[in-house]
């Protein structure tokens, strides 16, 4: 019998896809040389602390309206912008980051449509070309394709994109 999917589930799902994305990513050659990881939404902090282990050569930015990180998880003030991410993250557009990776979906339609309207765009401007964006929301925008997703990566909402050219 198959049974309902559930919140539960649904995280789960998101986060072991988001470990195998990140993972596959840190593969060596996978991502432009130089460029810095950019990380939008810190949250917790716990994909930031992964980050921190998978990229310890870049350098990583994070982005959130305050810092609630775990204390190890919290980075250090250089690498903290606060604000509004729409308009904060502007000031590293053409920056060319490696690694864009957006966790910020709340799980609600209407709220993640506002997001999906910005968000896109903002990645691509934040992308050097060949550069990563992963998100847990689905992109669409012309600067950027899907990429491969690791083969274990079903079932899932978590897309991974790179910037053309």
């Amino acid at each position: 019998m198959d049974r309902p999917r559930t919140r539960l589930d649904s995280f789960i799902s998101r986060i072991l896809a988001q470990r195998a994305i990140l993972n596959l990513l840190a593969e060596p050659g996978m991502l432009p040389p130089g460029g810095d990881v950019l990380e939008l939404g810190l949250g917790n902090g716990r994909t930031y602390s992964h980050l921190c282990a998978r990229f310890p050569d870049r350098r990583i930015i994070a982005f959130d309206r305050a810092v609630a990180a775990h204390g190890p998880s919290i980075p250090p003030e250089a690498d903290v912008v606060l604000g509004d991410i729409a308009q904060s993250a502007q000031a590293f557009v053409g920056r060319g980051a490696a690694l864009v990776h957006a966790d910020i979906g709340t799980g609600y339609d209407d709220k993640d449509a506002v997001t999906l309207q910005w968000l896109p765009g903002l990645a691509a401007g934040l992308l050097a070309p060949g550069g990563y964006l992963a998100s847990g929301l689905q992109m669409s925008h012309p600067a950027l394709e899907p990429a491969e997703l690791p083969p274990e990566v079903r079932d899932s909402h978590y897309g991974l994109y790179r910037k053309r050219g």
